[in-house]
């Protein structure tokens, strides 16, 4: 592996590790304001939006200039919103904000994955690059669980500091330790390397932009192995994000555990996620991807488990096991999925279409939750309906006529 994709990881991982302990101090600060119940789901939706509405302007921006470049600046924005939380914005605002660094910074660090590397090499890469984007994830949770809890110290608010009404807070230290952690991913993005790759430059009117993004979501949609990749990616993604929140929440109501404590709960699933996604990029290969549906099955059976467990050391095993099946599955479908859409597409914009359809899913699955929460739905139904949309989804595609013709199609020898 070269030592720009190294530098890359590291990028990730801090910048990642940032973004996801952001959505808990956010959540507190939501808390702290007296917010209702179902602003919570919503500040998630806040982050992932911007990844749907800009999907069209994404691809095409982190192609048209170096990829690190793009980066930089997406992080720099992230910088930004942190700042302005601290200043007293609203926090579904300023996460909002953040979801725009992220959403632009996206395409650039995937697609550049793939200019930086063969294909023979994506699973193993992606198996490095998953299991850092899933533990910053799942640690980035357990940060911000510390990050609002009582062993941070309590620090006022500088004098010079407009007062909007809203900017007393005893969560200031934990928002300067983001603003120092998206600082060093700003400054680290300066160094990452250019990988050469440039390509036709296109309109950005917004019709052209629009009018393109369409055909090549329909390019992905209509291609075996892209479109069967990407239905279970869009399926999992959109799941996985609500059941962050649906496990902080049976971490309370089942275990009687606090926010914090909950958040670190989380941690512990990046130890299976690690262990499968290690495991993943050592003994599959691309053209072995198709075969480990079933899988995703088994993690969909397994989610309502949760509901019979009142014990923390029943909880982490539990957590575990679905952690490494999920990053087991996981990791082959989205090399597949990069390395179909780099062949039909270019790396940035197939990346953009790929963001666009699993943040979709992620903002429906949320908003779904955000009205069970609203109409006081019991957390044995949200469980329940969740589990069983995996479970069924995946059986579904396993048995589909696409699945049985994408695994025609997929070259052997990846």
């Amino acid at each position: 592996m070269p030592r720009s994709f190294y530098l890359v990881l590291v990028v990730q991982f801090i910048s990642t590790l940032a973004d996801n302990a952001l959505l808990i101090v956010s959540i507190a600060r939501a808390t702290e304001l007296s917010s209702p119940g179902w602003i919570i789901p919503v500040i998630k939706i806040s982050f992932t939006l911007f990844y749907v509405v800009l999907a069209p302007l994404a691809g095409p921006l982190a192609d048209a200039f170096p990829k690190g470049r793009v980066m930089l600046g997406a992080n720099f924005l992230k910088l930004c919103a942190i700042g302005w939380l601290v200043g007293g914005a609203d926090p579904a605002l300023a996460i909002a904000v953040a979801g725009l660094g992220a959403a632009i910074y996206a395409p650039a660090k995937y697609g550049l994955i793939t200019e930086l590397l063969p294909a023979r090499n994506l699973v193993r890469a992606n198996g490095f690059f998953e299991s850092v984007t899933v533990s910053a994830v799942i640690l980035g949770t357990v940060l911000g669980g510390l990050l609002i809890s009582p062993w941070m110290p309590v620090w006022a608010l500088p004098v010079w500091l407009p007062d909007s009404g809203n900017t007393s807070t005893t969560l200031l230290a934990g928002m300067l330790v983001l603003v120092a952690m998206n600082a060093l991913a700003t400054l680290l993005s300066i160094g990452v390397a250019d990988s050469g790759a440039r390509y036709e430059k296109h309109s950005i009117h917004p019709t052209v932009l629009l009018g393109r993004f369409y055909r090549e979501n329909l390019i992905l949609w209509r291609d075996p192995t892209g479109g069967l990749s990407m239905t279970v990616t869009t399926l999992l993604w959109g799941v996985g994000a609500t059941l962050q929140l649906i496990v902080l929440r049976w971490a309370n109501e089942a275990l009687g555990l606090s926010l914090a404590q909950a958040a670190y709960l989380q941690g512990v699933t990046a130890v299976g996620v690690i262990a499968g996604a290690v495991l993943a990029s050592r003994f599959v290969s691309l053209d072995q991807a198709t075969s480990l549906l079933p899988i995703g099955i088994l993690i969909g059976v397994l989610i309502p488990v949760m509901l019979t467990i009142q014990s923390m050391a029943l909880a982490i095993m539990l957590l575990i096991v679905v952690g490494a099946l999920a990053g087991f599955f996981v990791v082959p479908m989205n090399a597949l999925l990069q390395h179909r859409g780099c062949q039909l597409l270019t790396a940035g914009r197939s990346i953009a279409v790929q963001g666009f359809n699993e943040n979709g899913g992620m903002l429906a699955m949320l908003a779904i939750y955000a009205l069970g929460t609203a109409l006081n739905t019991s957390l044995t139904i949200l469980v329940l309906t969740f589990g069983s949309l995996v479970a069924l989804g995946m059986t579904l595609i396993y048995l589909s006529p696409r699945c049985r013709i994408a695994i025609q199609w997929t070259p052997k020898g990846l």
